[in-house]
């Protein structure tokens, strides 16, 4: 349902997805000076942020909240875990996830939270692909082989998932506070 008394901007261009999203700028949450940021600006944060936090749902319900890198490529957030760990397993059963991003202070930077569905990817030329970008965003040591659908590092393999985002909401902190969601694809 919309609200009414949303201030509605199309952004222009497309995401990297092809998919031009919506942004509304929610006024109950925003300074009356504030606008909704373009897309593209939202897209080079994600791109840019160094840390983010997966939240996932385990089986029996509970929330699963960690820290982990991620790269963006190709209009899609990508994350990297091994096949044992705690998020591996709640996504098995549960492939819907919140991704977030932004600092740790009230009134500067901003906020993005990514929601969308974790989608395995285990095409090895994929994954060749996401490998070079994790090492030119991260260094060296994050440097993989890729075979077998994994990312392989040291003794240990990890799986890779991709998360197209179908809601992203940004929090402006600090003059003026805004907060804007944009929406991809049918509503």
């Amino acid at each position: 349902m919309t609200d009414r008394t949303d201030r509605t901007d199309r952004t222009d261009p497309a995401g990297a997805s092809g998919r031009a999203p919506e942004a509304r700028l929610d006024p109950r949450y925003s300074d009356p000076a504030a606008t909704a940021p373009p897309w593209p600006e939202a897209e080079a944060l994600l791109a840019g942020a160094e840390l983010f936090w997966i939240s996932t749902v385990r089986p029996d319900g509970r929330p699963h909240v960690t820290p982990l890198p991620a790269v963006w490529s190709d209009g899609a957030l990508h994350f990297c875990t091994g096949p044992e760990e705690r998020k591996a397993r709640n996504l098995a059963a549960n492939p819907h996830v919140v991704l977030t991003t932004g600092t740790n202070t009230w009134d500067a930077g901003y906020d993005l939270v990514v929601e969308g569905e974790a989608v395995r990817v285990a095409d090895d030329d994929a994954l060749r692909a996401l490998a070079a970008a994790w090492e030119a965003k991260y260094g060296d040591f994050w440097h993989f082989e890729v075979r077998d659908g994994y990312f392989h590092h040291g003794p240990g393999h990890a799986a890779v998932f991709s998360v197209a985002p179908r809601t992203v909401f940004g929090f402006g902190k600090g003059e003026p506070f805004s907060q804007t969601r944009w929406r991809f694809g049918p509503r």
